[in-house]
């Protein structure tokens, strides 16, 4: 599809989505019903005062349009000055409980919405992670749900109260002259039929595009800060301020168009209101001048026309509000509605591995977007507490056989069994939690030493969690450190050492004690010292486990029980060492005799 094209497909579903955007909203409002009465009720009650005040001083003004001395209407006098502070009042507590309303309402749906957001973007696919800034998503979690504050300033706060009081306005001149009703009613429609419009056809497409530019602000942000050592190391700080530059370059011409045409959009507006308040203010003047209106009826004319007035202006600016509001929206509600890679039964069974058999039977598996597959009917067994590893060229099925072991993936055909269970009938998260992985590259959390140590028990204590590290042979070095297991890792693990974030992600799968253990090339990139820290951790590590290693070293091999070699995604060769260097003819050999070279 083309850009053009795209873009077109994006404005014919503008209007569809924005109704989305409301949807959603008020079903999540729906489920706090408590604050979202006292919202209303409280609009209500100040609204209705709001229009009561003007018919009060069109009276009061009658009243008083005699001299004081000549009137028997002191005292109705006196008591529309008390019923208008009276109003007064209950206006300020109507409008007080409305704040106290909107107040746990808001931040209720943003709590409600950030966290369903939060835990569908981790239930989706390996690879649309893979595909999608970091940054991005952060901001288009957080912008989302900082318009649902302001969506319900916008809706409850503002346009119910506007909407009443013209609808009540109407009602009150057409029942004193049904013409100035009549003339109300036909221009606020007007009025606001024009400015959804605008909103809607005009401002909105724009500020589509503009927000779309502002994620990718926020990506191309995320992305620099966090290759900042790559930066660094090749003093390109220049050459990624002007790649950023672009990029804001781009950012600040759609936001400016956007800003541009609503400022066009306020003027059409404001003109608009201008008009309907000289025309009501001559009909006013018409009536008066015709005798059906006295002193009083013009000053309530006047007063209701000047309020109409304010209150049309701010529905003009407030559902250019909600246009903003739900434009920030949109792209949370498409991350809402996409769909995860893979997807748990609706019923799940119980799942515990007891002896850690692994069974691949007939398995079929071709990454989307690709034309080649990389398993056809691959069938293997993998016994209870073997230590198997995984060898071959690159892109020949290694890592992809333990992302399918963890169910990353969802499989074109066949079954994957462990202890005779189909992974596909449990949980993905339960299963998971029984599969311990130490990584070639193992990512730490921004916290403690203990938190990262403790990821997989988090209900661990620190005695558990010490010795955990002992094994890993990573207590040494915490002991070194100023805070010792309270030291925040940085960003990634980056103010640890390959070596130390290694040996804790080993000491972290100490901790978890899963039957199941999965070796990613653990000392690829270890210096000699690190690497045999690391292996002699690893050794205790696979002690009474199903262990799946693999290797692109294979000197870290040659003490395993048995040696898959794939060769684009075929197991070629399956023995253990001693007996594949033997095959003068065999990929294991081959392979071997280059390392060894």
């Amino acid at each position: 599809m083309t850009t053009s094209s795209s873009a077109a497909g994006r404005a014919a579903r503008g209007p569809n989505l924005f109704v989305d955007v409301l949807k959603f909203v008020m079903r999540r409002w729906m489920e706090f019903p408590r604050p979202l009465a006292v919202t209303v009720i409280g609009v209500i009650l100040a609204t209705l005062l709001d229009v009561l005040m003007p018919v009060l001083a069109g009276r009061l003004v009658s009243d008083v349009a005699q001299p004081a001395a000549q009137s028997g209407l002191i005292r109705d006098a006196l008591w529309m000055l008390a019923s208008m502070a009276a109003c007064g009042i209950g206006n300020v507590l109507g409008k007080r409980a409305a704040y106290l309303g909107i107040t746990h309402l808001s931040t209720q749906v943003m709590q409600k919405i950030i966290g369903q957001a939060f835990a569908h973007v981790q239930r989706l696919s390996t690879d649309w992670h893979a595909n999608t800034f970091a940054g991005s998503t952060v901001r288009r979690l957080t912008r989302g749900m900082w318009a649902v504050d302001m969506l319900d300033d916008t809706l409850l706060l503002m346009l119910i109260p506007e909407a009443c009081l013209l609808l009540l306005t109407t009602l009150v001149l057409a029942w004193h002259w049904l013409f100035m009703g009549v003339l109300l009613g036909v221009l606020s429609v007007a009025f606001i039929t024009c400015s959804c419009l605008l909103t809607l056809r005009y401002v909105a497409p724009s500020a589509r595009q503009a927000n779309q530019w502002d994620s990718k602000v926020g990506a191309a942000l995320a992305d620099s800060i966090t290759c900042n050592a790559v930066v660094k190391a090749f003093g390109a700080e220049e050459r990624e301020e002007a790649r950023l530059m672009q990029v804001v370059s781009e950012w600040k011409k759609q936001t400016c168009h956007t800003w541009m045409r609503g400022t066009n959009s306020a003027s059409i507006q404001n003109l608009m209101v201008t008009a309907m308040r000289v025309i009501l203010s001559g009909a006013a003047v018409w009536l008066w001048l015709e005798g059906k209106a006295g002193p009083g009826d013009l000053a309530y004319v006047l007063t209701m026309t000047f309020l109409v007035q304010g209150y049309l202006r701010d529905i003009g600016q407030q559902v250019s509000v909600v246009q903003r509001s739900v434009n920030e929206m949109e792209e949370l509600i498409e991350l809402w509605r996409t769909e995860p890679g893979v997807k748990d039964l609706p019923v799940v069974q119980p799942f515990s591995i007891r002896e850690g058999e692994i069974r691949f039977e007939h398995v079929s598996f071709q990454y989307s977007g690709q034309t080649r597959p990389i398993f056809s009917d691959l069938t293997l067994t993998i016994a209870p507490g073997s230590r198997v590893g995984l060898v071959g060229p690159s892109g020949s099925g290694k890592s992809t056989f333990t992302k399918l072991l963890q169910r990353l993936y969802a499989l074109n055909g066949g079954q994957i069994l462990i202890d005779g269970v189909d992974i596909a009938t449990v949980g993905q998260s339960r299963l998971r939690s029984e599969i311990a992985i130490v990584q070639q590259e193992p990512t730490l959390f921004h916290r403690s030493l203990a938190d990262n140590i403790a990821y997989g028990r988090p209900d661990a204590t620190q005695a558990e969690i010490e010795e955990a590290a002992r094994q890993a042979n990573a207590a040494e070095f915490i002991a070194r450190l100023p805070e010792g297991y309270n030291t925040l890792v940085g960003e990634r693990g980056v103010k640890l050492s390959g070596g130390e974030r290694q040996r804790v992600a080993i000491a972290r799968a100490f901790l978890a004690d899963n039957p199941i253990l999965v070796l990613d090339e653990a000392t690829a990139s270890l210096d000699s010292e690190s690497e045999s820290l690391v292996q002699d951790a690893m050794q205790r590590l696979m002690e009474g486990r199903t262990v799946i290693v693999i290797a692109h070293r294979l000197a870290t091999v040659v003490d395993l029980d048995r040696i898959l070699v794939f060769e684009r995604g075929r197991v070629v060769e399956d023995a253990p060492h001693a007996e594949l260097v033997q095959k003068p003819d065999g990929l294991y050999r081959r392979l071997y005799n280059l390392q060894s070279l």
